[in-house]
């Protein structure tokens, strides 16, 4: 076979002036020079022109290329290139012609070609192209060829090389298998060098693959080349942050034993990792062995030993060392200076700052933000906070900002001193400054209110500053069990509350009443109250807040009558109710209804000397508006000026609400007027009072409010406002109403873009009525040019592709492109989910080609709808490689990624690999789901594999999964599949004591199982169940019945359930006239079986094959 290589660089054709052709005879090939005498002569399959040559190849027809000809013979009975251009190129060019050319053949003889050219180089590029083209066609030994020259030449390999050879060589998992990649590596002949070994060690460390690292480390030397210093230093440092103490000292002595010197720098990174992991003599001696080995310590191996001495608490030997360094070379840098000032400050040892502090000024390191602070805590500590803040303003005066650090030491120090309201101050001053507090300054403060005994403040602080903080003190103690119950976990707070009492601390009423809330939060209010029992004989006294506390437990755990005990002991504790103990009974009483006992209990409330507030009321008016007493909320609105009780907005809300609710919509409008002079209305208060409005016809009522509304409220009324009002205003009043007053909106300039439309379209697509949507969608966007957001288009198309309009949302698709407004990822990936389920793969892809190129960029929702289009459309292995290169990357998979791939090797009978691939799931540390469980039992059991599928049940139930009734479903059914009806029994009564209800499903799946096994009594007895609970049989129900009795000899109770079947609705089809005519037949009825062949045959139902199976005397 012949090859012509085309190059339309001009450098590479400058000796002529046409360019040149080749032309191949056999085994000769010759170089014409093209220029005027050959135009227009045919040479061959090649036609001169004056700019080159016109080829007839398919896959250049119509190309004009001005062409740098080389003939090759190649190892497959080709032609080589001799020819070489005279002029250089570029790697660029080289690139760029190596891209335009689709045959490997032609491209890989080019890419050889341009090795051998002297002032041609090739880079990590151009092999990584070729590479890539290698691999695709198959041609690993090629691949083995560029590595080669790679390697020779010394050009660069990145992760994308050795990627490509893994995924040549059908390694999966990136480089995470580069051990397994590189044995069979070197079977194939790719035998990596030092130099690429030193750069595959950085690559796997650099990507967090350190495990992986050091395994071809190993490999490395195994195969007697010798890494680099900087490869056992980056080595080193990798395991030194994993604590890898021992690993790292080995890989110190195995580098001398090679024969290697390690330098200053890994001698550093070993006294850092032991002076971490207080190991300081050994420490010492890694510092010894650096002067044996004439490698003295620079500045930095003397720091990283004094820091590794201090945190050992060895500050002489730290002094020492320091002085040692002022009389060596290497003096100390500001880092020596900071990390020296730093722990001396922390011991308190003000004399030794100072001192350091002038050694530091005389060597002439000017002080920092940092070296201030340490000099400002040091001061603080012994009390000196008046000093300190003069130093702040020596620090500010030399231009140096003082940072968070600064003020927070600042703080602690007047703490100290009990100068609180200074450490306010100082707290306000740093927020106006614009610093960002952290947590510790909170926890400063929680700490200082505890040892003052100030818990309520203590608690409030701890919880605005929403994160843990631990304090050696009760009230700090408190606060971090308040944050533990307030989050519900429950067993954390029982650690952490039992720890109290070991580390001698006495739980106090609100360590007590805090435990009880998160026992009730729990659902575990027997604990709490036996808390509340502890806790007296302990000698604690319950305060009103822990009583309230366990009142409002008991009520929200239904225990009414245990809450007004409690109440009621309230008097023998000699604890008197407080506003909060009534206000959480009157919330229950109205939760219940009972209207004339919570208005009892509020003037009970008043006669125990309790002023109520406007809780109080706002609790007792709802209960009257929700029960239907709205008169006289009318008069306790008006009496709560009398006890000096402000209504606020919620109270008036509550009375709206009322009349509202008694379609009292005037006397509702009358309330809203009244409201207005003294509170402004919010949205609730529109969002309940314009549905009716809308509803009662009075549209330019409700105009005028919600004119008034967004005039006084600006920007606040935004989205979510339109959205809850256009949603109540819907659900009230009828769909026309409701366009008719957002077109009103529209048109009066209230509402200016689409917040009215996209809750309409929201609720028409809701309600299956997409096609209203649309229309709705093109009348406000054409008539009243509405341009509608994404949000918009989303909605609409979704609701469209919902309701199978689907050529409507393509149309939309486009459309909004055209407008201008660019999809986002959740629009791909509903057109790709539709294309997905319905196979099409191709248009799939070019829409996912699509989404990249306008730079869109895919999320996992999209990665898992193309891995499951590929498994639906039967491309099982494609999605599987999918996968395999989503995870080479920084894919994060979900349950929704491996269920469809688990269940496709399911279905094609992979059992090993789906387990396989469920093993993986759990290794990446993605946690399965009900699910992705269900698949595999359902896959397993389908296989007949049905102890695997039990199993796994039983494994989904101990991590914690609860099954849900497809799982037991599909345990029923498998079960039955094989016979093992009685097991299938077993799940089916354990899934009615589980709480959950079996559905029509399931109990046909059983009825048929029983029916199968001749249980038909059993089968007849659930069938009865199933009618008592409600569930309503279907023909599959039927039809199992009448089969199996029928095959049972139980003819005449077959009929029973056929004439059934025909009282409830349903039609017959051939199943149900098959299975009664074999049930005649086996009975030995040849009569009655014709007679319902004969009916079937007038019921217009079409026999098939069964039923001439069925039929007697067939001969």
């Amino acid at each position: 076979m012949d090859v012509i290589i085309l190059c339309s660089s001009s450098s590479c054709c400058s000796k002529f002036k046409n360019g040149c052709a080749v032309t191949v005879t056999g085994t000769k090939s010759s170089v014409l020079s093209c220029n005027e005498a050959f135009v227009g002569i045919g040479i061959g399959d090649l036609k001169v022109l004056p700019s080159g040559l016109r080829v007839n190849w398919k896959k250049h027809k119509k190309k004009q290329l001005g062409l740098c000809g080389f003939v090759i013979r190649s190892s497959f009975d080709g032609v080589t290139v001799k020819k070489k251009p005279e002029s250089s190129m570029s790697s660029e060019e080289v690139y760029r012609v190596l891209k335009s050319m689709s045959d490997p053949n032609q491209a890989f003889s080019y890419f050889n070609s341009m090795a051998e050219l002297p002032r041609v180089i090739h880079t990590t590029e151009t092999c990584n192209y070729m590479l890539e083209m290698l691999r695709a066609h198959g041609r690993v030994e090629d691949m083995v060829v560029v590595f080669d020259l790679m390697q020779k030449q010394i050009i660069k390999r990145s992760i994308k090389t050795y990627l490509t050879i893994f995924m040549g060589l059908n390694v999966r998992g990136g480089l995470r298998e580069t051990p397994i990649a590189l044995e069979k590596m070197r079977k194939l002949g790719l035998v990596l060098n030092g130099y690429s070994y030193n750069g595959l060690i950085h690559l796997l460390l650099k990507s967090g693959f350190c495990r992986e690292a050091l395994k071809v480390y190993r490999r490395m030397v195994s195969e007697g080349i010798n890494p680099s210093l900087k490869t056992y230093s980056a080595l080193m440092v990798a395991l030194g942050k994993r604590r890898d103490t021992e690993t790292v000292l080995g890989l110190l002595q195995e580098m001398e034993s090679l024969g290697l010197r390690p330098n200053i720098y890994t001698f550093t990174i070993c006294i850092r990792i032991l002076g971490r992991a207080g190991r300081i003599d050994e420490a010492y001696g890694i510092l010894k062995k650096m002067d044996d080995a004439g490698c003295g310590p620079d500045v930095v191996t003397y720091t990283v030993l004094i820091d590794a001495l201090c945190n050992a608490g060895k500050l002489n030997n730290a002094k020492e060392l320091f002085l040692k360094m002022k009389l060596s070379s290497h003096k100390p840098d500001r880092v020596t200076y900071i990390t020296l000032l730093d722990k001396l400050s922390d011991r308190g040892d003000l004399d030794a700052v100072k001192e350091f502090w002038s050694e530091m000024e005389a060597d002439g390191y000017l002080p920092d933000v940092v070296t201030f602070t340490i000099l400002i805590n040091a001061l603080c500590k012994v009390g000196k906070v008046d000093e300190a803040f003069g130093t702040l303003d020596v620090m500010k005066e030399q231009g140096v900002a003082p940072n968070l650090h600064t003020y927070n030491t600042l703080i602690c120090g007047l703490l100290r001193l009990n100068r609180l309201d200074e450490a306010l101050g100082l707290f306000e001053s740093m927020e106006a400054l614009g610093l960002e507090t952290t947590a510790f300054t909170y926890i400063l403060f929680i700490d200082y209110y505890g040892k003052s005994g100030n818990f309520d403040k203590a608690i409030k602080t701890f919880e605005k500053m929403k994160t843990n903080g631990i304090v050696p003190n009760i009230v700090a103690c408190n606060a971090s069990l308040y944050s533990l119950a307030e989050q519900g976990r429950l067993e954390e707070a029982k650690e952490f509350f039992n720890g109290l009492k070991n580390c001698g601390l006495a739980p106090d009423a609100i360590t007590y009443n805090i435990m009880m809330r998160c026992y009730g939060k729990a659902g575990r209010v027997d604990g709490a109250i036996k808390l509340l029992s502890e806790m007296e004989e302990n000698g604690c006294d319950p305060e009103v807040v822990t009583i309230n506390s366990l009142i409002d437990t008991l009520y929200k755990a239904d225990r009414v009558d245990e809450a007004w005990k409690m109440f009621q002991r309230m008097k023998e504790m000699k604890i008197a109710p407080t506003v909060v103990t009534y206000n959480t009974l009157l919330a229950g009483l109205g939760k219940e209804g009972r209207v004339q006992k919570a208005t009892a209990l509020f003037r009970g409330m008043i006669a125990d000397g309790c002023s109520p507030n406007t809780i109080t009321f706002n609790t007792l008016l709802d209960c009257l508006c929700k029960n239907g007493e709205v008169d006289l909320a009318f008069k306790m609105l008006f009496r709560m000026t009398e006890m000096n009780c402000v209504a606020d907005v919620l109270t008036y809300n509550t009375v709206i609400y009322g009349l509202i609710k008694e379609n009292r919509v005037n006397y509702a409008f009358w309330l809203f007027h009244q409201m207005k002079k003294v509170i402004y209305p919010d949205h609730v208060t529109l969002c309940t009072l314009l549905p009716c409005v809308v509803k009662n016809g009075q549209i330019e009522d409700a105009l005028r409010v919600a004119k008034e509304f967004v005039h006084h409220v600006g920007d606040h009324a935004d989205g979510p406002f339109w959205e809850d009002l256009m949603g109540g205003i819907l659900i009230e009043a009828e769909i026309g109403q409701s366009i008719l007053f957002a077109e009103s909106l529209v048109r009066n300039g209230i509402c200016e873009d689409d917040s009215v439309l996209i809750p309409l379209v929201t609720f028409l697509c809701r309600h299956g009525k997409a096609g209203d949507a649309y229309n709705v969608f093109l009348k406000l966007t054409n008539s009243f040019s509405i341009k509608p957001s994404l949000e918009a288009y989303n909605v609409l198309i979704d609701g469209l592709l919902k309701a199978r309009l689907s050529e409507i949302a393509w149309g939309l698709f486009y459309e909004m492109k055209n407008a201008g407004c660019a999809p986002d990822v959740f629009t791909y990936n509903l057109f790709l989910d539709v294309l997905g389920k319905s196979g099409k793969i191709k248009e799939l892809f070019d829409l996912h080609e699509e989404m990249l190129l306008r730079g869109c960029k895919p999320n996992t929702i999209t990665q898992n709808i193309v891995i499951f289009g590929l498994v639906k459309s039967n491309n099982l292995d494609k999605a599987i490689d999918l996968y395999y290169d989503l995870m080479s990357g920084d894919f994060s998979p979900t349950p929704w990624t491996y269920g469809p791939l688990i269940d496709g090797l399911l279905k094609f009978g992979r059992l090993e690999e789906a387990k396989q691939f469920f093993e993986e799931m759990l290794d990446y540390g993605c946690r399965p789901n009900c699910p992705l469980y269900n698949i595999l039992i359902n896959g397993f059991g389908k296989n007949g594999d049905v102890e695997t599928a039990s199993e796994l049940f039983r494994r989904m139930i101990k991590e914690g999964i609860r099954p849900d009734l497809k799982s037991y479903s599909i345990m029923v059914d498998c079960l039955c599949m094989v016979g093992k009806v009685d097991d299938a029994l077993l799940y089916f009564e354990e899934l009615k004591l589980s709480g959950l209800d079996p559905d029509l499903i399931c109990y046909n799946l059983m009825i048929n199982g029983l029916g199968r096994s001749r249980r038909v009594e059993e089968a007849l007895s659930l069938y009865d169940e199933m009618r008592n609970r409600g569930i309503t049989p279907d023909l599959y129900t039927y039809n199992a019945l009448i089969l199996n009795l029928g095959i049972s000899g139980m003819v005449e109770e077959a009929g029973k359930i056929y004439e059934e079947l025909q009282l409830s609705g349903l039609e017959p089809n051939v199943f149900t006239y098959n299975a009664l005519i074999r049930g005649h037949s086996m009975s030995g009825n040849p009569d009655s079986a014709y007679a319902v062949y004969k009916n079937m045959m007038i019921g217009g139902c079409r026999p098939n094959t069964g039923t001439f199976a069925q039929l007697p005397n067939q001969s």
